[in-house]
């Protein structure tokens, strides 16, 4: 027995006529009569009586209405209460520079909009940093790029981004190309984040696939700092689209070439504390953040990224 059985019943009968309720609950009326008829069958008792004029409950019929009115008011009570308890709490959720720049305020947005009585607590930080606080249980979930460094996590794959050699449109000489393998980077001079985070590993593994060396000329770990340094022609960066996304001219100051390699790509994992850990309103967040992720992918807004399956 369903409610929806119940609804369509009450409706017969305070309307007389099952074409008449149809209309009204927009149903074919051969579907609403087949509910009837199950409800029916599942009682072994005929609860209408059908005539030419309409339908009339009978004996069993009537007395069923009368329970079938107050299991529905029960039922709308209980929504209402559900909707009306709203969820509470705190969640503090981690990003990487280069993430929180696509993800940051679409996420504080959502959760406002979604849970308006949690407290979210957002930390932007190097990939590095935020694995060591999700593994202090400083945080509740972050985005990062290598998962493998969690204790106990929940970890579900999330998107993967295409990597850029990022440089100077001011510094530039000649005619920059619209594609580089990493092995065609060899002598240029980069400006990367230290091995302790995620891209760093990345970017070292593509180059020992590659059987080649980067050349270093400053190793930065602050996103800022780094792409100042990039903007100021001093050496050439290896990021996602996403470093350059807080530039209101970004096409004027810089010049994406993109890297070929197939596995020269980032990729972001929404990780958090195993779900036995997790509050309500971190499991809530988990869900918002990867609704958000999926937006902006499909939206096109994050550009040079991809979604991936678990």
């Amino acid at each position: 027995m369903e409610l929806r059985q119940l609804r369509y019943l009450v409706r017969v009968i305070e309307l007389g006529s099952i074409s008449r309720a149809a209309l009204d609950l927009d149903l074919v009326q051969s579907a609403l009569s087949q509910q009837i008829s199950r409800l029916e069958s599942e009682l072994s008792t005929r609860l209408l009586q059908r005539s030419p004029k309409g339908v009339t409950p009978t004996e069993a019929g009537l007395a069923f209405f009368r329970e079938a009115q107050l299991v529905l008011r029960h039922a709308e009570q209980a929504a209402r209460a559900a909707q009306q308890s709203r969820l509470s709490g705190s969640v503090s959720v981690g990003m990487a520079p280069t993430t929180s720049a696509v993800l940051g305020l679409p996420l504080i947005r959502a959760m406002r909009e979604r849970y308006p009585d949690v407290r979210l607590h957002m930390v932007e930080s190097l990939s590095g940093h935020l694995t060591g606080m999700l593994n202090a249980r400083q945080l509740d979930l972050a985005v990062l790029f290598d998962p493998r460094a969690g204790r106990r996590w929940s970890v579900m794959p999330l998107l993967e981004e295409k990597l850029y050699l990022i440089q100077s449109r001011r510094a530039m000489v000649g005619k920059p190309a619209a594609r580089i393998s990493i092995a065609q980077l060899a002598g240029i001079p980069l400006i990367l984040p230290t091995g302790v985070h995620g891209l760093r590993s990345t970017l070292e593994s593509a180059f020992a696939r590659a059987k080649c060396k980067p050349t270093l000329v400053a190793e930065i770990d602050s996103l800022a700092m780094l792409m100042d340094a990039v903007d100021g022609g001093l050496g050439c960066t290896l990021q996602p689209w996403a470093a350059v996304s807080r530039f209101a001219d970004a096409q004027e100051r810089f010049h994406l070439t993109r890297i070929t390699d197939t596995l020269a790509r980032r990729a972001n994992s929404l990780c958090s504390l195993s779900d036995d850990e997790l509050s309500p309103a971190g499991l809530a967040a988990r869900v918002v953040l990867a609704d958000c992720a999926t937006e902006a992918v499909r939206s096109g807004r994050w550009v040079g990224a991809r979604l991936v399956s678990a």
